[in-house]
């Protein structure tokens, strides 16, 4: 394993190049708040060196970030309570954080060809084990910038009071397109607070703020699994068709390439398989298909005892499930959790299908209906969002393979890969990004018990699915 040592060069504080007047607080909302628990988000890309000095690329990412500040003002304010308990982002140019270090002594392939995801990833990042709520003293916002033997990490820390994974990476691809050279953003941040997770509920706190609903010092283990597209496919086709029919590899091969063409307009007069034939809502998807393969195959790994009841938890977007729905750049949080249960007995005992169903139909059940239930429950009874693996059988699924994660070019190529820091992982996170290569594959950051993962690691039905470590080069 490579040391993990980073050293800090140099650090100060980011302003916006422009004065924030249009924008003076942000309340936040019924989905901020459960997030105050939560510790700062923290996600980065590494990137080749870049064709110029280390001191120009310094220079050249303040300054990009300061004009990306400018558009994006509630990141460089601070969290204050008023007098009534509700919590505002005030819009006062206090600045970000921005760190220069260095690891000269690791390399990409260093850091990216063992099996476990390195110790050293943790030093490429500021405000670790931070909670959102201490955003009230400190910046919403860091970026720390490490430089490599022959790369560049840039990492990125973020109050998960103040953005979700969907601004997250507005914000973080636009600092990228400006840094490239771009005068025009081609998306703005939409910050209206007059949407319906603007509630007049308070949610209390006690005196010096919220806990951290999670261990910290359990042991875990972390791997990126990395699924090809094609391996995606047949686990959607088994979770379409059932293990019987999906078990006759004569069948799926005759199918497989007949499927991309129907999907693709281009059938041949040819018949698609089952799931291409039904309507969307009735199809089960390629990510949760692997989200139940994942659930079976965690489940095995931890031998609970078959009355045991599992769950598996999955964060969902609800600005496009809202009506009328939210602007796509609505900037914030606006997500919810959907819990899926079922004992482990019957997610092992029956086929792969079963749990698949289950996540399908909670995740399509989740429209205006539910969202405006989930917040009226809320409103009823404030609450942190309780992060943790309480009973020993819980999944918790985070981040997405739609969020575009790749799609930040800060001048000279697209990230190598993602990865993210300490924040908020425990036994049973699991973090899912897009695949690297751009062809639809997904890469699963998958957090467990010693045990468990070695269960994983040794279990068939999983990691026949699996190829190769994400993002790792050739060796030298």
């Amino acid at each position: 394993m490579p040391s993990p040592n980073t050293t800090i060069v140099s650090r100060c504080t980011i302003y916006p190049d422009q004065k924030s007047t249009t924008i003076e607080t942000l309340k936040l909302s019924v989905s901020d708040l459960p997030m105050l628990s939560c510790q700062y988000i923290q996600k980065g890309v590494l990137l080749p060196y870049p064709p110029y000095t280390i001191d120009d690329l310094i220079t050249f990412l303040k300054h990009s970030l300061s004009t990306a500040l400018s558009h994006f003002p509630a990141l460089a304010g601070r969290l204050q309570t008023d007098p009534t308990g509700h919590i505002h982002i005030v819009c006062n140019d206090a600045g970000v954080d921005f760190i220069e270090a260095k690891a000269r002594h690791l390399s990409i392939h260093t850091i990216l060809s063992p099996t476990d995801v390195p110790e050293c990833f943790k030093g490429f990042f500021a405000f670790d084990k931070t909670l959102s709520y201490s955003g009230h003293a400190k910046p919403l916002m860091a970026v720390q910038v490490t430089e490599l033997q022959d790369g560049i990490f840039i990492g990125c820390s973020v109050n998960h009071a103040v953005t979700d994974g969907t601004s997250f990476w507005h914000f973080f691809n636009t600092f990228a397109e400006i840094c490239k050279g771009s005068k025009k953003i081609s998306n703005s941040p939409d910050f209206s607070r007059n949407t319906l997770f603007n509630s007049p509920a308070v949610l209390k706190f006690p005196a010096g703020g919220p806990k951290v609903t999670f261990s910290g010092d359990e042991p875990l283990r972390e791997r990126v699994f990395h699924f090809r597209r094609e391996a995606i496919l047949k686990l959607k086709f088994r979770a379409n068709n059932n293990d019987l029919i999906c078990n006759s590899a004569e069948i799926f091969g005759k199918q497989r390439n007949d499927s991309w063409k129907a999907a693709n307009g281009e059938s041949n007069g040819k018949v698609a398989p089952l799931f291409l034939m039904k309507d969307k809502t009735a199809e089960i998807s390629s990510f949760q298909s692997l989200c139940a393969q994942l659930w079976r195959s965690v489940t095995r790994a931890r031998k609970l005892m078959p009355s045991k009841m599992t769950t598996f938890r999955m964060a969902v977007n609800c600005r496009h499930r809202l009506e009328p729905r939210l602007e796509p750049y609505y900037f914030g949080n606006a997500i919810q959790s959907i819990p899926t249960a079922a004992s482990a007995g019957e997610l092992l005992s029956k086929d792969l299908s079963f749990g698949a169903e289950l996540l399908h139909r909670n995740v399509v059940a989740h429209g205006d209906g539910t969202v405006r239930k989930g917040i009226s429950d809320w409103e009823k009874e404030p609450r942190l969002f309780p992060l943790g693996n309480f009973d020993g059988a819980s999944i918790t699924m985070g981040s997405s393979p739609r969020f575009p994660m790749y799609d930040n070019d800060f001048g000279w190529g697209r990230p190598l890969a993602v990865r993210s820091g300490r924040a908020n992982k425990f036994d049973g996170k699991i973090s899912a990004f897009p695949g690297g290569d751009g062809k639809g594959s997904v890469d699963l950051e998958v957090v467990l018990s010693p045990d468990t993962m070695i269960g994983l690691e040794n279990d068939g039905e999983f990691m026949q699915y699996v190829s190769e470590i994400s993002g790792c080069p050739p060796t030298p």
